[in-house]
């Protein structure tokens, strides 16, 4: 097998500062109490700066300058605010090999995966909003819809500017303004696009980013004169914001948790099936809330696929997210790294059987070798509960009847796979399984004019295409 030299990408692209305070109307500034609190390099443990802890005072600051701005913001015209939207995709276009370095060290998601799927991406996110901006009344939702007001936006740490992507740009291209929460581990890319958004001349009080832990969220997702929230997270951080704005008259969205069924027919090419595979799992180091953290495969093909899947595993290249043979990078923080953990040794004490490929792990920071476990069941800890990172689930089926059964047989409902020769079992099982996406040999392939979003405990609303407006209209 080749040897692969070190092809590191240069941290020298981008210049973090050693702190960073608050965005709010169109100037940073340090936040009232003066908290802040430390954002790591998980693939280092290093301190890469100390980022100002929002509270009260500052997320009504936040919330004040949205509303002053929402006024002249939505009387604009459709296609004024596109300008602006086109102009913030062009500068992220720009400014992309910089974001993707950054968003590698602050996440550890490795440059390729950063470079190559989320930048692209998040820009996507702009340019299609923007060609929505002068088109509301041709959308579905009425001849004349109108913005809603202020949003509440918390987004977790996994897709850091993409979730703030998916977030923002559809509100203000229906002439709605910002306030954005980021994740505690990853608030970085949320500040550089504080700067992509004052180098746009987007008007202050658009967008405003305030940083902080669960409480600042908490704040903001309560406050009096937030019209709409959105939140990516956990389904029981989902909870909470439900119980919390239930009885008022907020606009709500939720994007939670999954543990998506990636069902292998008989029939399916072995080879592509594997890659399908090791992308729906092993991608962003699982931290995907549609991720395929169940291989549904039938029983006659399970050893075959076992035995393709656990060669190509073999090959997966875990270290430096800055190296750009990398394919897992590093767990985003020492929590995660210990749920993983415990996870794990769960499925393993409940008898399902664990293999992972010989790697070595660096020696720093938080590092989780590719895991499958077979022999598992329904009754499984590991087959029920979403662990969030790179640990796949192996069952078997022997009927289609069947594979729906257990696909189904989880409370979340996020999305599938479905891998197969024959399009009309495609189409058979696709009907049946209750997820918001359905991949048909293929997984986790977004685009900004596909909707996304799920059933059940994986939250409700849908984010991307022209169903993800809905959400930002009244």
């Amino acid at each position: 097998m080749f040897e692969y030299a070190p092809a590191p990408e240069s941290r020298s692209v981008v210049d973090i500062a050693g702190s960073y305070g608050l965005f709010i109307d169109g100037a940073f500034d340090g936040g009232k109490d003066g908290n802040v609190f430390k954002t790591v390099n998980p693939a280092t443990e290093e301190v890469l700066a100390e980022v100002a802890a929002a509270g009260p005072e500052d997320v009504d600051r936040a919330v004040a300058a949205a509303r002053r701005a929402f006024g002249p913001w939505s009387a604009l015209p459709g296609a004024e605010r596109a300008k602006y939207l086109f102009r913030i995709a062009r500068i992220i276009q720009e400014r992309s090999r910089e974001l993707a370095v950054l968003e590698s060290l602050d996440n550890g998601k490795p440059i390729k995966e950063s470079r190559d799927v989320d930048l692209p991406l998040v820009a996507a996110h702009f340019f299609y909003y923007a060609g929505w901006a002068d088109k509301l009344a041709y959308a579905g939702f009425g001849p004349d819809p109108r913005p809603i007001g202020v949003a509440g936006q918390v987004i977790p740490w996994n897709f850091p500017l993409l979730m703030l992507a998916w977030k923002i740009a559809p509100a203000l291209a229906t002439g709605n303004t910002v306030v954005l929460k980021p994740a505690e581990t990853t608030p970085l890319s949320a500040l550089f696009f504080a700067d992509v958004c004052r180098q746009a001349e987007l008007p202050p009080g658009v967008v405003n980013i305030v940083t902080g832990a669960g409480d600042t969220g908490a704040y903001l997702v309560q406050h009096p004169d937030v019209n709409k929230v959105a939140f990516t997270g956990s389904t029981e951080v989902g909870r909470e914001i439900a119980r919390a704005v239930s009885g008022t008259a907020k606009r709500l969205t939720l994007e939670l948790g999954g543990k998506a069924a990636n069902i292998v027919f008989d029939d399916a090419p072995i080879d592509q099936a594997v890659e399908g595979i090791v992308n729906g799992i092993f991608f962003n180091q699982g931290h995907v809330c549609c991720a395929g953290s169940r291989l549904l495969v039938q029983e006659s093909v399970a050893d075959e696929l076992l035995v393709s899947l656990k060669r190509r595993m073999a090959t997966l290249r875990v270290g430096d997210p800055l190296d750009k043979n990398t394919d897992i990078g590093a767990i985003n923080s020492a929590a995660q790294l210990t749920r993983i953990t415990e996870l794990s040794e769960i499925g393993a004490s409940e008898g399902a059987e664990r293999w992972s490929p010989e790697c070595t792990l660096p020696d720093r920071g938080f590092w989780f070798a590719p895991t499958i476990f077979t022999g598992v069941t329904q009754a499984h800890r590991i087959a029920r509960e979403e662990i969030f990172g790179p640990v796949l689930s192996v069952l078997t089926f022997r009927t289609p009847e069947e594979a729906v059964a257990k696909a189904n047989n989880t409370p979340y409902g996020l999305s599938a796979g479905i891998w197969t020769e024959k399009g009309s079992r495609i189409l058979a099982v696709a009907d049946k399984l209750r997820a918001g996406v359905v991949w048909a040999n293929t997984f986790n392939k977004f685009d900004p004019a596909s909707p996304f979003g799920g059933y059940k405990e994986s939250g409700y609303g849908r984010e991307g295409g022209r169903h993800g407006l809905e959400a930002y209209l009244a």
